[in-house]
């Protein structure tokens, strides 16, 4: 699906037709490297390290080639600026679903 950078739409604040800037912002956020539970932490604590048997933290078995896979299509949230008040709203509607690749134009 293609999406054009610039667009012009109803802007709430301004109250009329403006050009909107067109920003795709990623869902999900990103797990960060010392939550709890990450093997990263747990090394940093001195675990799995030294003789014997290392439980949770030895080596793991091959990952499947289904779980390997990524998905192409992904739920976009999209953020609209307005070029003459600077302030930004996201799309609200229900169509912040599942599109094809996005490439922005």
């Amino acid at each position: 699906m293609k999406i054009p950078k610039l667009i012009n739409r109803f802007c709430p604040y301004c109250k009329k037709k403006t050009e909107q800037k067109i920003k795709i912002i990623s869902t999900g956020a990103k797990r960060g490297t010392l939550t709890r539970g990450s093997i990263s932490r747990a090394r940093a604590r001195g675990l799995g390290r030294g003789i014997g048997n290392k439980g949770r933290w030895g080596s793991k078995p091959a990952v499947s080639k289904f779980k390997r896979k990524t998905k192409t299509n992904k739920k976009i949230n999209i953020m609209y600026t307005c070029k003459e008040c600077g302030k930004s709203k996201y799309r609200s509607s229900a169509r912040n679903k599942r599109v094809g690749k996005i490439i922005q134009e």
